[in-house]
């Protein structure tokens, strides 16, 4: 069995909170995969790469370089940093199992320099100067959310670029359309919410999942076992408890696919001198 497991994941809050660590308020209220690991294959170590990702169409532009009228500002981008946002480590990185997620194009919105034409999430700009806010206004157009379409054929083209060059396990997470506090009975007029959107990914990662047989993480079935009026904070945003949950899934997941070793059913001699082999240990540790 491998004593260390390489992990790349290329996502957002979801990944991060769930499989590196959860901290709120300064206080870290959940700690990673490797709680999970620990106890299920002592001496298994996990080492997390993660980087956040914006969109999949400016992953797929992306060179790997920062455009230079993005280098020349030192912008606070918080958890977006430029780097992240042009790096194209995801088709280089030697990992032993890769996770990502539907929730970039599902949710985020991205500029377009009007020139040279790159894409750009403009994070943190509360924090930036008079000078830069004027400068995003002038030089930059907003795009609309992806089209779902679009957004899978680039997925499907990703998925395509990673097992160009290895055959290690590819999770991507789904999302829940729950919102909390918030119940629609009637859609006319609304067009496209944000719920029926997710349904709408969700279906179209499952196609993706009987198409190329990826591995998906279903936090929808996830959240709606234990509870998704308890564990979600918003739209987007869960609760601890929730992110060990989704982290027990995952590593669940990677036992069934043989990257990690199913852990041995605990045995125990009677007094009688038989010996009994208990159920595997499940998941939820």
């Amino acid at each position: 069995m491998k004593k260390r497991l390489t992990i790349f994941a290329k996502g957002n809050v979801d990944l991060h909170d769930s499989l590196h660590s959860c901290v709120i308020a300064g206080e870290r209220h959940w700690n990673g995969i490797n709680d999970v690991v620990r106890p299920r294959h002592p001496g298994t170590l996990v080492r997390l790469k993660h980087e956040t990702w914006t969109r999949s169409d400016a992953l797929l532009r992306a060179d790997g370089t920062v455009p230079a009228e993005l280098a020349a500002r030192p912008l606070a981008l918080g958890s977006y940093p430029v780097e992240s946002q042009f790096s194209t480590a995801l088709f280089s990185f030697e990992a032993d199992a890769f996770v990502l997620s539907i929730m970039p194009d599902a949710a985020t919105c991205l500029l377009r320099h009007r020139e040279a034409g790159f894409l750009f999430y403009p994070a943190e700009t509360a924090g930036w100067t008079a000078e830069d806010r004027r400068w995003l206004k002038t030089d930059f157009e907003s795009l609309p959310l992806i089209d779902l379409a679009v957004s899978f054929a680039n997925l499907e083209r990703i998925v395509a670029r990673i097992r160009a060059r290895t055959d290690a396990p590819i999770l991507i997470y789904n999302l829940s359309p729950i919102v909390p506090g918030q119940i629609v009975h009637c859609l006319q007029g609304l067009g496209e919410t944000f719920a029926t959107r997710i349904r709408r990914f969700n279906l179209a990662l499952a196609d993706l999942s009987e198409r190329e047989g990826i591995s998906i993480i279903d936090v929808d079935e996830i959240l709606a076992r234990h509870g998704a009026d308890r564990l979600k904070v918003d739209a987007m945003h869960l609760k601890p408890e929730a992110y060990r949950l989704i982290a027990q899934e995952v590593v669940r997941v990677l036992e069934e696919l043989g990257v990690l070793e199913e852990p041995e059913a605990p045995r125990f001699v009677s007094d009688r001198g038989g010996v009994f082999e208990t159920a595997r240990v499940p998941a939820e540790v």
